[in-house]
């Protein structure tokens, strides 16, 4: 029990993402709430086949437990850190997506709405975690997408909560956020 071992699963394509760094991963116990209850746990078990009823592949995970805090057969919360990327958080209603491409409709620096194709990965909480198509300091229009068309005039204002902390807060009529704050994965 001390160490104990975690065993858990990740679905084939988070797989793929982190498997060229499996074996520097940060491994971690994450709380209901959240928090970080137990950092640095180290990889060291892959499977080498996917599960295909599931579409996962089984990792397993070493912590220290020496006050015996985890008993066997206990269902814990983990979370694996292999590598960082950067991107923009932006908020998912200001995302459109077709068939074909995510795009966001941007506010010019001659204030007039223009839109952009985005490529997105995941979401955190509800925001999409936008890794290219924007530049920092681009303000992304947020609200009243149905009226806009390509030349759309737009006035910037304060938005409340839109912005990533520790970002400026802006928008316009048809209400824009920064898309200038690095968002790590």
């Amino acid at each position: 029990m001390n160490p104990i071992w975690v065993r858990f699963s990740l679905a084939e394509p988070d797989f793929e993402r982190v498997r060229g760094s499996a074996q520097d991963a940060d491994v971690n116990i994450v709380k209901d709430d959240g928090t970080v209850a137990a950092k640095n746990g180290r990889l060291n078990f892959t499977s080498s086949t996917v599960d295909p009823k599931l579409g996962t592949v089984q990792l397993r995970a070493e912590f220290p437990n020496p006050d015996l805090r985890w008993l066997p057969g206990r269902f814990l919360k983990v979370q694996i850190l292999a590598g960082s990327q950067q991107a923009y958080l932006v908020p998912q209603s200001a995302v459109s997506q077709t068939e074909q491409e995510r795009s966001v409709w941007i506010a010019g620096a001659d204030g007039k709405a223009t839109a952009r194709t985005v490529q997105t990965a995941n979401w955190i909480g509800s925001n999409w975690i936008v890794t290219a198509g924007l530049n920092p300091g681009d303000l992304v229009i947020v609200d009243n997408l149905m009226k806009l068309r390509p030349g759309t005039a737009v006035e910037p204002h304060p938005v409340d909560g839109a912005a990533p902390a520790g970002a400026p807060a802006a928008s316009a009529s048809t209400d824009r956020a920064p898309a200038d704050a690095p968002a790590k994965r």
